[in-house]
């Protein structure tokens, strides 16, 4: 299936944790349309910001669709890719250490999970602040969106 959708995705914090704030542009390759969204957390991770990004982007989606996540987060990224099959074949937990521990961030990789399984999704691995036009963007709205919470 070819590629309907094209969802870039940030994430930004100050501190972490920190105030924190995620963004997206969601693009219809037929049409050209585009939706940017953005939004914030006054104590959060980076890393859940890079999730909450690509959360709020494929819940934007209306319907079923061929969908290639762009984002510069190793950890998404690879989290989706790889890790969450052995999270969720070994109960949503991870070997630290030697020793089983929750996944961490957990309600937002169960939401991604579910997200994911609806749409055909591919995902490309982006260099951050590497003048990727959409990936600045994003970036500049999740630091608008932390910067709220300074002051």
């Amino acid at each position: 299936m070819e590629t309907e959708t094209i969802l870039f995705t940030d994430g930004a914090c100050s501190g972490n944790p920190g105030p924190g704030g995620w963004a997206f542009i969601l693009r219809h390759i037929p049409t050209g349309k585009e939706l940017e969204r953005s939004g914030g957390e006054r104590e959060t991770t980076n890393n859940r910001m890079e999730l909450q990004a690509v959360v709020e982007g494929l819940s934007a989606l209306k319907r079923s669709t061929s969908v290639r996540i762009v984002s510069d987060s190793a950890y998404v990224l690879n989290g989706l890719s790889s890790w969450i099959k052995s999270w969720k074949a070994n109960g949503w937990r991870r070997k630290v250490n030697g020793r089983w521990a929750e996944v961490k961030n957990l309600d937002l990789w169960q939401k991604l999970d579910e997200l994911v399984a609806n749409h055909n999704v591919e995902f490309s691995k982006i260099k951050g602040h590497s003048g990727h036009p959409e990936n600045e963007r994003c970036d500049e709205l999740a630091v608008e969106e932390w910067q709220k919470f300074k002051g």
